[in-house]
């Protein structure tokens, strides 16, 4: 596993809470995806999926609870609208219809976490959307002008991206994000799904490469899919790892 280039932990640094995330939230009608109950108590933050690449507003708003009542902190999981490809397919969406897109996302999984007791605290977004945000400075100027818009809130990105960079020009506060069940490529990216290995499965593997990371100073976020095979263990394996390395375990933004 290599860092992503200027990522490499500074001597001295002093590495603070590290935060463990994941995404949830992501069924939708009698379709099931992931574990949510089993995976939302070893996190500190949930990536609650808006509508758009997954989601319905009922799992959305049992999500919301459970979160609320495990002291987990809510996060807008926002992505292109695309049921369909599970929001994993590029779309070449205007950047105005894009912000409009993510202040709807915003709004609505915001009026579900009140409901519920909390708040969204923060933004992520999700896949494609994820990827596109580095590469096409429209669309990342469209999802930071739609955070803006809404008032400001932390963003969780992919460490030392030029999306981050465009965040904290923006004046919001960019939080750089590490992955522990995905493999990386020597430029710092992950290794495409299509992939042979893209995604780790390995308890062990996985911890190690949290621990890794987050002693690196690099990122103050982990991050464990929740659509992966096992991801409650594996977040369990994370979280115990983390704290047995000496490395303190809570969310960066708070509901």
């Amino acid at each position: 596993m290599t860092l992503h280039p200027g990522s490499a932990s500074t001597p001295g640094r002093t590495i603070g809470v590290i935060d463990l995330n994941a995404d949830v939230g992501e069924s939708f009608g009698r379709w099931q995806l992931g574990d949510d109950d089993a995976l939302l108590p070893h996190l500190t933050s949930a990536n609650v999926a808006c509508g758009f690449h997954a989601g319905d507003p009922l799992t959305l708003r049992r999500t919301c609870a459970l979160a609320v009542s495990l002291g987990v902190s809510i996060g807008a999981q926002i992505g292109y609208r695309d049921l369909a490809g599970f929001g994993r397919r590029f779309v070449d969406v205007p950047a105005d219809e894009l912000a409009a897109d993510v202040l709807y996302q915003l709004g609505a999984l915001d009026g579900i976490a009140r409901a519920a007791g909390g708040r969204v605290a923060y933004v992520k977004p999700h896949g494609a959307l994820y990827h596109a945000v580095s590469r096409h400075p429209d669309q990342a100027q469209a999802v930071v002008d739609a955070v803006v818009a809404y008032g400001g809130l932390p963003v969780l990105g992919l460490a030392g991206s030029v999306f981050l960079s465009a965040v904290a020009d923006a004046g919001l506060e960019p939080v750089g994000e590490g992955f522990a069940d995905r493999a990386y490529l020597p430029d710092g990216g992950l290794v495409p799904r299509s992939r042979a290995g893209a995604v780790l499965t390995d308890p062990v593997a996985v911890a190690g490469q949290a621990v890794e990371l987050a002693r690196s100073g690099a990122v103050r976020s982990l991050c464990v899919h929740g659509d992966s095979p096992g991801a409650p263990a594996l977040a369990s394996a994370v979280r115990m790892a983390l704290e047995e390395a000496g490395l303190p375990v809570g969310a960066f933004a708070t509901t």
